[in-house]
């Protein structure tokens, strides 16, 4: 699955379900950053390592290794 930060994962719902079981999901993003919604097409502020979009509820997830490279980010889902 994942290995420190040297690993990568195959889906957003195993980010998401890593950064949750680690406790991180609530963790502030060291900047928030703009993304764009995949479902909706929605621009948000990213603030946290899971962050929800506000328009349709699609949860997007990133593990503390990878937050300064946006392309990282992963949608596990809506409401997931």
């Amino acid at each position: 699955m994942h290995d420190g930060c040297t690993g990568s994962f195959g889906s957003g719902k195993a980010v998401v379900d890593k950064i949750r079981a680690m406790g991180f999901n609530t963790r502030p993003m060291p900047p928030g950053i703009l993304i764009t919604c995949i479902e909706c097409g929605n621009e948000f502020e990213m603030t946290h390592l899971e962050s929800k979009c506000p328009s349709c509820d699609m949860v997007y997830g990133v593990t503390p290794c990878s937050v300064a490279y946006p392309e990282r980010i992963k949608a596990a889902g809506k409401n997931y």
